[in-house]
């Protein structure tokens, strides 16, 4: 079996070092960039399997590099992980709703650290796993088709664009329409179980997947109190 492939993006040569260390001396292969422009170029270039993304760089911080690389619809999206100083909640969700799969803040655990690159590359290995998987096996709900092994959603026929994150809370919901789910049982589907995580941060991508998903997003409502659910 083939070693992951890990882009590291981080300014700092110690934490970078750190990092580098720690994944490669868990089994995976590591390229490096001192800044987003550099993170940028090396995508064009590579195919990655995820990316450890610093929010604060010089030039393009890790917002902007975030947002650019979820825009670029010819790349195979490889799941991302922002590296922040800062442990503030509006950093965090701002991190995930530019399209970021997960968040660590300085200073962290390696051990943490490599335990959530694995978590979600298994999510990633299992979507392959699940391409085999038939079209009679698609969801199919108003105008829209989900293709869960494609990690594909079409809507009237034209492709929407989805995060990791954002797809796996529509697969949700959409597998039992009319189901109402809490925020905490969106929680442990996209991050896991034990997954520290504010609430707020799930309204943040259900606004995102709202967006998305045009006239389709008024069809996933708001239960006050509880959580969320896809209108039958």
């Amino acid at each position: 079996m083939s070693k992951a492939s890990i882009l590291v993006v981080e300014d700092d040569a110690d934490i970078q070092q750190l990092v580098s260390y720690n994944l490669i001396k868990a089994g995976f292969n590591v390229t490096c960039a001192d800044s987003g422009e550099e993170a940028l170029q090396i995508l064009d270039q590579e195919q990655v399997d995820l990316i450890l993304l610093d929010l604060m760089l010089p030039g393009k911080d890790g917002i902007e590099v975030c947002t650019i690389i979820r825009a670029k619809t010819d790349l195979v999206q490889p799941p991302i992980i922002m590296l922040t100083a800062k442990s503030e909640e509006d950093d965090i969700i701002t991190g995930l709703s530019c399209g970021a799969d997960d968040y660590v803040t300085k200073p962290f655990s390696p051990r943490v650290l490599i335990a959530r690159v694995q978590a979600l590359l298994r999510r990633k290995q299992e979507k392959t796993i699940r391409e085999n998987r038939s079209d009679s096996e698609s969801i199919h709900i108003h105008s829209m088709v989900i293709h869960p092994g494609r990690h594909e959603v079409l809507i009237d026929g034209q492709q929407i664009h989805l995060t990791a994150t954002e797809f796996t809370i529509l697969e949700q919901l959409a597998g039992r329409p009319g189901w109402v789910y809490s925020r905490q049982q969106i929680i442990d589907k996209i991050r896991g179980y034990d997954y520290l995580i504010t609430s707020r941060a799930v309204d943040v991508q259900i606004f995102g997947l709202r967006k998305k998903l045009g006239d389709m997003g008024s069809y996933i409502e708001t239960v006050r109190g509880i959580g969320y659910r896809l209108k039958e």
